[in-house]
C-alpha cells in the first residue's frame, strides 16, 4: 500500500535566506521522515537554484537516515583532550574520502571519546597519543601508534580494505 503525503506551503524564502529553506524544510518535513511518514521530498522554490534544492533534499535524506548519497563523518566537539588539529584532519580526511557515498568515518580527537562518538562509524582515526593516531575498522584497531605525518595516508590506505 502506497499512501502519499504531500505538505504545501508556500516557498517564501528569498535568494538573501537560503538557510531559511533549509532550516524550514528540516522542522517541516524532516519529522515525518524520521518517524517513517514518507520516503521521499520535493522542495520546490522557484527564485532557488535547482542544485541549492537538490543538495538540501538529499542532504535531508541522509540526515533521516533514508538515503546515502555521500560520505558521512562524525566528529567529536574538540576539548582540552583533543591530541591533533581536528579541523585541519577532518579537512584532509573529507578531501581524500568524499568520493565513499555510504561510508561513515568517525574523527575523533582522543582515546575517550572513542567508544560513543564512533558507534556506528565504519572507519575511525582517533588521537591515541601525542602526536600518534590510532585506525579503526569499525570497532576494530588495525594501525596503532601512526605518527601524525602519516596517519592521513595509512587512512587512505585502510579504506582500500
Amino acid at each position: 500500500m502506497i499512501c502519499r503525503i504531500q505538505m504545501k506551503k508556500p516557498a517564501r524564502v528569498h535568494a538573501a535566506k537560503r538557510d531559511d529553506l533549509v532550516i524550514k524544510a528540516g522542522a517541516n518535513a524532516g519529522a515525518l521522515l524520521v518517524g517513517g511518514l514518507g520516503d521521499g521530498i520535493l522542495l520546490e522554490a522557484p527564485d532557488q537554484d535547482f542544485e541549492l534544492l537538490r543538495n538540501t533534499s538529499f542532504n535531508l535524506l541522509q540526515g533521516c537516515r533514508m538515503r546515502n548519497t555521500k560520505t558521512e563523518y562524525v566528529s567529536c566537539p574538540s576539548c582540552g583532550r583533543t591530541l591533533f588539529d581536528l579541523q585541519m584532519i577532518s579537512a584532509e580526511i573529507s578531501e581524500k574520502t568524499s568520493h565513499l557515498p555510504g561510508v561513515s568515518i568517525a574523527i575523533i580527537g582522543c582515546i575517550v571519546n572513542r567508544p560513543g562518538e564512533m558507534a556506528d562509524a565504519d572507519f575511525g582515526y582517533v588521537g591515541g597519543a601525542p602526536g600518534k593516531i590510532d585506525l579503526y575498522v569499525g570497532k576494530m584497531v588495525v594501525q596503532r601508534g601512526i605518527a601524525m605525518k602519516n596517519a592521513t595516508d595509512a587512512f587512505d590506505s585502510t579504506d582500500q580494505r
